[in-house]
């Protein structure tokens, strides 16, 4: 790699370079398992598959996603109700790169590459706008839900159903069918 920063670091002025490391593709592939974190208190295998990492002056990592979508407006923000799993992904790729004793900046990125709606034809071709949403990320919480988790799963009490859970919306509506 020639240690250059990519196009879209330029353009947004992002003081970083692409990380080089030899784990780097077995952390991105989730059938290799990504990278891992053995959690001691639960027993719990902990996993994520970041698409990128880049590395600042200071030597901290800093944690990128890629997403696609085709918005009539571009995504310059994550204040969709609909986004925070992706605020909940970025933070567990963050905890685990620290878990693994690597230094991470709290600040990531989501690269957003948005299918454009406003081209007078399809013609076989799809044409995306890219652009970079930075994302503070928290990772507090991740200790106390995997210990909740685990009680969860050890306890001999089913949990309520939620309306807000898809898991429990098809198993609802399933025995209909």
């Amino acid at each position: 790699m020639n240690k250059q920063p990519h196009p879209i670091m330029v353009k947004y002025g992002i003081d970083a370079i692409p990380y080089e490391y030899k784990d780097l593709n077995f952390w991105r592939d989730t059938l290799k398992g990504g990278i891992q974190y053995l959690h001691p208190t639960t027993g719990f295998l902990v996993t994520g598959a970041p698409d990128d990492i880049w590395i600042n002056e200071d030597g901290e990592l800093i944690v990128v996603d890629y997403k696609s979508t085709s918005k009539e407006e571009q995504i310059k923000e994550l204040n969709k109700e609909w986004q925070d799993g992706y605020k909940r992904q970025m933070e567990v790729y963050q905890w685990l790169f620290r878990m693994n004793g690597f230094k991470v900046n709290n600040i990531g990125y989501f690269v957003y590459a948005n299918g454009r709606t406003d081209l007078p034809a399809f013609n076989d071709k799809l044409e995306f706008e890219t652009n970079l949403v930075s994302y503070t990320g928290n990772d507090s919480w991740i200790e106390d839900k995997l210990i909740e988790i685990k009680k969860c799963l050890d306890s001999n009490i089913i949990p309520e159903a939620s309306i807000d859970c898809d898991e429990c919306t098809y198993e609802k509506y399933k025995k209909s069918f």
